[in-house]
């Protein structure tokens, strides 16, 4: 068989040179057909190949390749990426180990394999493997950031945010600036993420999902005009955006334009979509739509809480049959008892949570239905405080003994119930006097309730700053006026807590003296 001569290798370096993949590919094929032992023809079709995203094909010819030569790193390395591109995690892992073994200073391979583990969720591996490519290069920073993002995902935001800011100082990207901003906002200072969602913007100015984040943080803080541009310029930029054209729906069904919000809902395709649609029909009182498209959701949908508000008060309201067996008589669950940390004579934890609630630097979130007070931004939870670590400890007590006493209820609440007890969410809400919540529900939550640290003595009407729960509420058409409502009364050191498809308000109170509780959701989850 004739060797392969420099002409053709020319021509087909000269194929790969231009970007003219196709073309390579197959004047490589036709070569390997005469040359199948020719190891540069295997790798060269399976770098064009990857270049056109056939993952597949590209692996299969990096596999030739290896059956000629197993000894070269980078081949290895590339049959690796391709792998993990094909979601075979596993099998990644034992090619770059594979290139590891032959290159142990193979920098590359070990911040792949770290990206590999961390698709996996194998944090500590990941953060292993990004270790070891700092050790050999003190500055990638795309490492340092990656152990950020890691760090983000446990909760640490502290860390977080110090590994994004040294990311930074080494190398300041668009990418950097927008993952420190989400840390910063999750970590409650909603001010400085916008300081860095504008920055990333500024640096790289076509990225979608910096445009939707800013202007949603910027609608959290207030600013409505502006936050309404940044939503609006996400979509012009990418109409196909889901997150996106999600984030300015519910900006716009927020502001109660519900038809406008009806049309990005439905183009996003994303989360919680049909719900919030069949809210917006069911606000704009377009009751055909709304009950065609509820019987649809009900079928693929049996574990929705947002689902369940809206199909129990239709029932309710039009005085038929709930098809939806999500959480019957959701009154029933509601859960009113003492959180025993809170209640020792002198409870420590009682005064640290509010001389922290007080003291630390913890942003505000702007919210529309609270009236004369403040509430926090952020998720309280996430901070590195001891105070709100052990409330979170004492609360995910509660929850659990709280399944167990309603564990045989036959209902979809109790059967999807989260097998892990975490929280999603939990923000302090400081009122003054006239203080009260107007009545909604939190539409992304599994049990939400509230923790009170502080609340008045001094009432002139018997409910003042109680809590009012209900199947109605947030100005739900009403045929009429009977559905059924509880108003509990809370102490300091009570919880209250409930299943997220309920409707609860605050009722005023007229005191000199602050109202303090501590919000919370539990993420929801499949048991």
């Amino acid at each position: 068989m004739k060797p392969l001569s420099e002409k053709d290798t020319q021509r087909l370096m000269s194929f790969y040179q231009q970007g003219n993949y196709h073309s390579a590919v197959d004047e490589s094929k036709k070569l390997i057909n005469c040359h199948p032992g020719e190891l540069i023809l295997h790798n060269i079709l399976g770098v064009c190949l990857e270049r056109q995203g056939l993952f597949q094909e590209a692996a299969e010819a990096y596999q030739d390749a290896l059956k000629i030569n197993p000894a070269i790193p980078e081949l290895q390395f590339n049959m690796g990426a391709m792998l993990h591109a094909l979601d075979r995690w596993d099998d990644a892992i034992i090619h770059y180990k594979k290139a590891l073994d032959i290159k142990p200073n193979f920098i590359e391979a070990f911040f792949n394999m770290g990206i590999t583990f961390q698709s996996q969720a194998n944090f500590d591996e990941a953060i292993k493997s990004y270790e070891n490519a700092l050790k050999l290069q003190p500055g990638f920073y795309e490492a340092i950031g990656n152990i950020g993002t890691i760090k983000q995902l446990q909760g640490d935001l502290e860390s977080a945010i110090k590994y994004f800011e040294k990311a930074l100082n080494i190398n300041e990207d668009a990418r950097g600036h927008y993952n420190l901003a989400g840390a910063l906002r999750n970590h409650g200072n909603l001010s400085m993420a916008i300081d860095h969602y504008k920055k990333a913007i500024k640096i790289g100015s076509n990225e979608p999902e910096f445009y939707s984040d800013l202007g949603d943080a910027l609608w959290h803080n207030g600013q409505i005009k502006e936050a309404n541009q940044f939503l609006r310029s996400a979509v012009e930029m990418d109409p196909s955006h889901s997150r996106a054209n999600y984030q300015l729906a519910i900006f716009l069904y927020d502001n109660k334009m519900f038809e406008e919000a009806i049309k990005y809902f439905e183009a996003s395709q994303f989360q919680d979509w049909e719900e919030r649609t069949l809210y917006c029909f069911y606000k704009l009182e377009n009751f055909d739509q709304f009950e065609a498209k509820l019987k649809n959701a009900i079928i693929h949908k049996n574990s929705s809480p947002f689902l369940a508000t809206l199909s129990t008060h239709y029932s309710q309201n039009m005085k038929i049959e709930d098809l939806y067996n999500f959480c019957p008589n959701p009154l029933n669950f509601v859960c009113h008892e003492k959180v025993p940390e809170l209640i020792e004579s002198d409870s420590k934890l009682l005064y640290d949570l509010i001389y922290d609630i007080n003291t630390c630097n913890i942003g505000e979130r702007k919210q529309k239905r609270l009236s004369y007070g403040i509430q926090s931004s952020g998720n309280l939870f996430k901070r590195p405080e001891k105070s709100f670590k052990s409330l979170e400890v004492a609360l995910s007590k509660l929850i659990k003994n709280y399944f167990l006493r309603f564990k045989d209820e036959p209902c979809e609440f109790i059967n999807s119930f989260p097998e892990d007890i975490e929280f999603s969410s939990s923000w302090f809400v400081k009122m003054q006097s006239g203080g009260h919540l107007s009545s909604h529900i939190h539409e992304d939550g599994w049990i939400s309730g509230a923790v009170y640290l502080s609340i008045p003595k001094i009432i002139k009407n018997q409910d003042e700053g109680g809590i009012e729960l209900s199947t109605d509420g947030d100005e739900y058409p009403r045929m009429h006026d009977n559905f059924p409502k509880k108003v509990l009364l809370p102490e300091a050191g009570d919880v209250i807590f409930f299943p997220s498809s309920v409707f609860h308000r605050t009722i005023p109170f007229d005191s000199d003296e602050e109202r303090i509780c501590i919000a919370f959701d539990l993420k929801p989850g499949s048991r």
